[in-house]
């Protein structure tokens, strides 16, 4: 199966050839003919299934037709990043058809924003808090929508989108067509497909396991310890671009520190940074500028670079869900991948629930030259400093609070 027989728009189908898309992928082959066909779907589909051209093409298809200037098609994401990702494929795929897109994200001044949708648009893509300002100011008028897309649902529950999200669906025409794409299912998104859905297509694909050419690996280390193993075994393999995920945005920042002083190029992506730094480090990320990006999961989704060679959990996700998400990063396009993840003891029960899901039981290794045994940095490296005031208990924090 190719391309051609969707039977796009010549003006698409010519676009999917320059941007080098050949076969469809799983997601698209069953996508795409359903959303041609104007019915409501629902996909399940991991990052780096194919999923936004997926709905970005034969949304670009049903739009040369009709009028123009008018926003015909609202595209919901969670993070900037996604959207600016969205809004790029959307570029690339319509050249020469006339059809302008637009973001709408939070982080940046309004006004551009506003000035663009006065111009005229056919297609937004926006972040819910800032989709709503435009909504409160009324300076967006949806009531030509016909497609609505809901993307990384999941994620936008996490986020505590979903009243936001059931508020702007008030703006929409409820004759519309509506697509919700999630990478879970929890109850709450199965909640909100059955309001916001009419006899939906269910489409399913790599959810419930990593892709086959991602190798994983588990590294049992102590805390103290992740970031002179990390550094450790960056130097000992060759890689092309590095993922490094960590638990909270201050780690991010403080991991990335170190690389850099341990002489490699890197950088944080965190919810801390503007706008404009965000978009540097993702841009570097991208362009190979930059080998390594340190990311929170929030801050990481919307990153799609097919070069991502290694994906390195510094920290333990939370969920099998995230795990799998994580090291889908990795493994693309038909390349191999590998992805590391630091553990500890405490980890063990979500190791062995990811165990299961897997059907297969992790990979373990030490390195041989890595020193586990080594003290955590304080008195032990300082055998001559003197203690004032011993008799005073030190409180140390809960994890929990360790992490806010």
């Amino acid at each position: 199966m190719n391309f051609d027989s969707f039977n796009l728009q010549p003006d698409i189908l010519s676009n999917v050839r320059a941007v080098g898309y050949e076969t469809p992928t799983p997601i698209q082959q069953q996508s795409i003919p359903t959303i041609l066909s104007g019915k409501d779907v629902m996909g399940l589909a991991q990052t780096g299934t194919g999923k936004t051209a997926a709905f970005v093409l034969p949304i670009l298809h049903r739009l040369m037709q009709g009028p123009r200037s008018v926003v015909r098609a609202l595209i919901v994401a969670p993070t900037r990043e996604l959207a600016q990702q969205i809004h790029e494929a959307i570029v690339e795929l319509s050249k020469g058809t006339k059809l302008r897109s637009m973001t709408c994200y939070g982080g940046v001044n309004i006004n551009p924003q506003i000035k663009n949708l006065k111009s005229g648009v056919e297609i937004v893509v926006a972040c819910p808090g800032r989709l709503l300002d435009h909504i409160q100011q009324r300076t967006i008028n949806l009531e030509k929508v016909e497609v609505l897309v809901l993307d990384e649902a999941d994620q936008m529950f996490d986020m505590g989108f979903l009243p936001s999200i059931r508020k702007l669906l008030r703006h929409v025409p409820k004759n519309r067509q509506t697509l919700l794409f999630s990478a879970t299912m929890p109850s709450e998104i199965n909640d909100l497909a059955r309001d916001v859905l009419r006899n939906p297509i269910t489409i399913e694909a790599g959810h419930s396991a990593p892709a086959s050419s991602v190798q994983q690996t588990l590294f049992p280390v102590e805390q103290h310890l992740k970031s002179d193993l990390l550094i450790k075994i960056l130097h000992k393999t060759k890689t092309d671009s590095v993922l490094v995920f960590t638990r909270t945005k201050h780690s991010a920042k403080k991991v990335a520190q170190k690389l850099l002083d341990a002489g490699f190029s890197a950088t944080s992506l965190q919810g801390n940074l503007s706008q404009n730094k965000r978009l540097t480090a993702m841009n570097g990320f991208r362009d190979g500028s930059l080998q390594i990006l340190v990311a929170t999961d929030i801050a990481a989704r919307g990153i799609d670079v097919t070069t991502v060679s290694h994906v390195i959990n510094y920290d333990m996700p939370s969920t099998v869900e995230a795990y799998i998400h994580r090291i889908g990063r990795t493994g693309r396009a038909e390349r191999d991948g590998e992805a590391y993840t630091f553990t500890q003891h405490e980890d063990q029960h979500l190791v062995r629930k990811i165990e299961r899901v897997l059907g297969s039981k992790l990979a373990q290794r030490k390195l041989d030259d890595f020193n586990y045994d080594a003290k955590a940095a304080g008195i032990a490296r300082h055998p001559t400093l003197k203690i004032v005031h011993s008799r005073r208990p030190v409180q140390k924090g809960s994890q929990d609070d360790q992490r806010r």
